[in-house]
């Protein structure tokens, strides 16, 4: 009673500190289980258990692939009215520069009950048009590729916030304890193959939620994550060995420290474990039947294609990896836009059709959010020299196109409407911030409640705005 009396006010906050990592390392086990390591759980029933995201990095030109404006063909090589610009920010590219309204390559057709318009690149996507919601109004604040990048991914143009994986991992933990919340995937198109936009490793990052919450890239070859497999020499029972006196030193600087860094650090080093016994399972796609590969593609059996990593999708889909974002490089077609673009639709038609079809005969769709798109759209108008076979289209954010399917989605529907030279929405406009709370509000999460707090504020998601985009809801 003396001592407890005695106690200064330091050893007080000491040992109070210590309390609470007791707590953090009680909720980082959480995050194998129901709760998230901020000892959070949904807020309500979710729709979706798990989200593949299939990201398509540089801006589709969504009028020749989803958003058919058949007045185009009519106004061909006439220049932009400035009724319909408004004297809207364009990029340098282009501020300058005449800007003649070019009428698409393709062909459209109408296709299923629900009588969705699809270009004619897309001959496998137009069997799945019952199964997904084309939302043709989307918008963003940006209008170059980095600060696009990050606005998707994570709320924000600028670096450092975490991303939406990130912050799903961190809400809802992980379903699976042998393999990450987060899994990430990358590939090049057969489109742009010169100077495609780069992509950083940030746009998974978990900004300043624990580095456990970071994404985990999965690359083909013989080593799917890097530094996994044991060094020559080093036997599972030594590597046990290591991790369990590194656990013991750790704890020792944790009770001085007080840092929970350092139990993200070591839930790392203990997943990296288990990992190397359940990766190579996982990315062994030798086992599938060639009716899989007929589905998915010839690409399929080739690692690290588009094709292949829509199969590994699946693969994480079936054993509960909450959070699977594939990014398809090569959608910057500011010139020579009628090859590059066909050849890039080539890239991701049949495989994202087969990935729908997979999921459904599994059974796994209907919990299951699938997303396709970019950062966003291109422009009715030409950029740079415009033949009668060849033409660019500069960067578009002010409306573009892109679809979702099962988890709670609305099937067989197009939401959203742009005017009939698709330059603005004139109906139903979908922001960022909006599709970001709908896909929160999917799996579960009040998109205005799931906030962390740092540096004295709490941050979201979707900042400071954002609505669910309800009519797409199933």
């Amino acid at each position: 009673m003396e001592n407890r009396l005695n106690m200064t006010r330091r050893h007080f906050l000491e040992k109070a500190s210590l309390g609470l990592g007791a707590l953090a390392m009680s909720s980082f086990d959480m995050a194998s289980g129901a709760g998230g390591p901020g000892g959070l759980i949904p807020h309500f029933a979710p729709r979706a258990k798990r989200v593949i995201y299939l990201f398509q990095a540089g801006g589709p030109s969504q009028l020749e692939m989803f958003d058919y404006k058949p007045e185009l063909r009519r106004l061909h090589q006439q220049e932009l009215p400035e009724s319909v610009s408004m004297g809207k920010r364009v990029t340098d590219f282009t501020a300058a520069a005449r800007k003649p309204m070019v009428n698409p390559f393709t062909g459209f057709k109408q296709y299923g009950q629900s009588g969705t318009w699809i270009s004619d690149l897309l001959p496998y996507m137009s069997e799945i048009v019952d199964d997904i919601c084309v939302v043709k109004s989307m918008h963003t604040d940006a209008i170059n590729h980095d600060p696009a990048l990050s606005f998707f991914q994570t709320g924000s143009q600028l670096s450092g916030r975490p991303s939406i994986g990130s912050w799903l991992s961190y809400g809802l933990g992980s379903s699976n304890d042998n393999l990450p919340t987060f899994s990430v995937l990358l590939s090049k198109g057969s489109g742009r193959t010169d100077g495609a936009q780069p992509l950083q490793s940030r746009l998974w990052g978990s900004g300043f939620l624990q580095s456990l919450h970071q994404g985990v890239q999965f690359r083909s070859g013989k080593d799917p994550v890097l530094f996994l497999n044991n060094p020559p020499g080093i036997s599972q029972m030594n590597r046990r060995g290591v991790l369990d006196h590194l656990k013991q030193l750790n704890q020792k600087y944790y009770e001085k420290e007080g840092n929970p860094e350092v139990y993200s650090r070591m839930a790392q080093y203990e997943m990296a474990y288990r990992m190397q016994t359940s990766v190579p399972e996982t990315m062994d796609i030798s086992q599938e039947p060639d009716s899989i590969f007929e589905l998915y593609g010839p690409e399929s059996r080739i690692p690290g294609t588009y094709a292949a990593n829509c199969l590994l999708a699946r693969r994480l889909a079936e054993r509960d990896v909450r959070f699977i974002q594939l990014y398809h490089q090569g959608w910057d077609q500011h010139n020579n836009l009628p090859d590059h673009l066909t050849k890039q639709s080539r890239d991701i038609d049949q495989p994202s059709a087969a990935l729908i079809k997979d999921l459904k005969q599994r059974g796994l769709l209907d919990d299951t959010l699938v997303i396709w798109g970019g950062e966003f759209g291109r422009t009715n108008y030409c950029q740079g020299k415009l033949t009668a076979d060849n033409y660019g289209r500069d960067h578009h954010p002010y409306c573009f196109s892109m679809w979702m399917a099962g988890g709670g989605i609305k099937p067989g529907i197009s939401y959203g409407e742009t005017d009939e030279l698709g330059y603005n929405i004139i109906k139903n406009p979908v922001h960022v911030h909006d599709f970001q709370a709908t896909l929160l509000h999917l799996m579960g999460m009040d998109h205005e409640k799931f906030t962390f707090k740092h540096q004295g504020r709490r941050f979201r998601l979707t900042d400071v705005h954002g609505k669910v985009v309800k009519d797409i809801l199933a």
